[in-house]
């Protein structure tokens, strides 16, 4: 009987079909992607997607509906949403006819032992991450050998190099959209009669929790309301923290 193979062994293996998988389909168009994404991860080892339901996730739902709607969409519920995203978010999978939508929740004892009063946010933002996002997040794809994300390199300066396909730890991430720009999203979802969250008729271009969510000033990147006022530019959900997770938990 050969060896089970060892994480790190298992790690190159993601870091190795990440590049090739880039460098054979990542210039395709972003249905094609989903499409072959579907086809090659379905049957081995599974693939979800994450949507947090915000200003740009309906394009993405909207392609992955058309391929598998019953393909898992993975939602981080934070206990932090702003109201109109929880009723954006069963609107929306209600329209496309989503039928797996998988509502992921915050640890209780993570939260009880360090978050008791909600208001960790105002102290230590990236534990607050850390509890209501990361470990999550961690959890909520640890099942699945790859899984989708709407992520655009136009979004912000840390995404600027993003490729289609990259590993994370002994896990496939995919972003179809990664080369997409403000026109493509809005000439798409004008093209497919998709709903908006009513959030962005107020400014808000990214949509993230309430407490550290803003209104998007004039001239500035879609990202820019979120933890306004912060170095702070991403929760860690696709940051190496998601990765040290997922490697702890394999």
């Amino acid at each position: 009987m050969a060896a089970k193979p060892k994480l790190p062994d298992l790690e190159q293996a993601a870091i190795d079909e990440a590049a090739a998988l880039e460098a054979r389909f990542g210039h395709l168009e972003a249905e094609a992607i989903v499409e072959i994404a579907i086809k090659r991860f379905r049957d081995k080892g599974g693939i979800a997607t994450v949507s947090s339901f915000g200003a740009d996730s309906a394009v993405l739902l909207h392609m992955l509906a058309k391929a598998d709607n019953t393909l898992p969409v993975l939602f981080l519920d934070t206990g932090q949403h702003f109201g109109e995203t929880l009723e954006y978010r069963d609107q929306l999978a209600a329209d496309l006819g989503l039928e797996n939508l998988v509502i992921v929740d915050p640890d209780a004892g993570m939260l009880a032992a360090h978050d008791p009063d909600d208001l960790l946010h105002k102290m230590d933002t990236d534990l607050c991450c850390e509890i209501r996002k990361v470990e999550p997040m961690a959890r909520a794809v640890e099942p699945y050998a790859a899984w989708f994300t709407g992520r655009k390199r136009h979004q912000a300066s840390t995404r600027a190099d993003m490729p289609v396909f990259e590993a994370v730890g002994p896990r496939i991430r995919i972003n179809p959209l990664a080369r997409w720009t403000t026109r493509d999203q809005a000439d798409y979802m004008r093209a497919h009669d998709l709903r908006e969250n009513p959030l962005v008729a107020y400014g808000y271009l990214s949509i993230g929790c309430f407490p550290c969510t803003e209104p998007v000033k004039p001239g500035e990147d879609a990202r820019s309301g979120r933890w306004a006022g912060q170095a702070k530019t991403e929760c860690g959900i696709h940051l190496p923290g998601l990765d040290n997770a997922l490697t702890s938990a394999a």
